[in-house]
């Protein structure tokens, strides 16, 4: 099996999209959740969640046994191929990065596939691509959906936050550079907002610990939005539950911390709650007072 490439954007309309929405947008992570199925209305793409899905196994899964790890992503992705699913949107960082990351060690070595395929109880032929929130909107930017964007947010400036998933990982973000990733500016900007540069966009922000070691990833959160905050930004853009879990919830009032799905959703004029703006710790809702009339 062949390491499959990175899938061009998908388009708007050209049939559904596989949704992935993993145990973060299933709990902790609702905003996500519906801000990417509103963004998706709005842009005319129809996603379908994969009948039966299970969890990926973030985070923790891959140091306990390797081969039940790539079970549990490969069953998700069998079970996609088999409902005629061929690009899977993962929107949460972490289970994109179990999900691609699977199609890429699959590719190399065979015999995973094979001892993969015994633990699922299913077949796979790896014929389903996996997309992030990032390569997901900017497909649909492309696509169109920047002519829905009528109510942009001018005058705000954010900072992207990639942190460890979505800037890093070998065949897995293809096309990113792992030191300065860019994939989540243009979205920005079409937002309406100034992109700033700074030093922490792809910094830790302690990730799995949060439980676990918790002064130190409040440690770490505090130093990321305290560059951002250096750098002159009113807020933070995410595409990760577990990065906006720590910067929103364990630094509750430092800054507003937005999915980019929410950002595109407010410049699309669609109302906060809709988006789950209200479900936030610091309170996201002033971002549309601070960036329109």
């Amino acid at each position: 099996m062949t390491p499959p490439r990175c899938p061009p954007p998908p388009r708007g309309g050209a049939g559904d999209i596989g949704y992935y929405p993993g145990c973060s947008l299933a709990g902790g992570a609702v905003e996500l959740d519906l801000s990417i199925r509103a963004l998706a209305r709005v842009a005319g793409a129809e996603l379908r969640e994969i009948d039966d899905w299970n969890c990926c196994g973030a985070t923790a899964a891959h140091s306990l046994n390797h081969d039940l790890a790539v079970a549990l992503p490969f069953r998700a992705l069998a079970l996609a191929e088999a409902q005629g699913l061929g690009t899977v949107l993962a929107p949460c960082a972490a289970c994109f990065s179990r999900l691609k990351g699977t199609l890429v060690r699959l590719g190399r070595d065979p015999g995973l596939a094979e001892r993969a395929a015994r633990l699922a109880g299913l077949p796979f032929q790896g014929k389903v691509r996996v997309v992030s929130i990032n390569g997901f909107i900017n497909g649909l930017l492309a696509d169109g959906l920047a002519g829905t964007l009528t109510r942009p947010l001018p005058g705000l400036k954010a900072v992207p936050y990639y942190g460890c998933l979505l800037s890093r990982g070998e065949g897995i973000n293809e096309g990113e550079d792992p030191e300065s990733p860019s994939a989540m500016e243009g979205a920005i900007k079409a937002a309406g907002c100034s992109v700033l540069p700074w030093n922490f966009a792809t910094e830790c922000c302690g990730g799995g610990f949060s439980m676990s070691k918790t002064e130190a990833v409040m440690d770490l959160g505090g130093a990321v939005l305290s560059d951002a905050k250096a750098a002159g930004a009113d807020l933070v853009v995410v595409g990760c539950p577990m990065c906006h879990s720590n910067l929103d919830m364990r630094r509750r009032g430092a800054m507003p911390v937005l999915y980019l799905s929410e950002l595109l959703g407010l410049a699309a004029g669609l109302s906060p709650a809709a988006l789950g703006l209200d479900r936030h710790f610091t309170d996201a809702r002033t971002v549309c007072a601070g960036g329109r009339p």
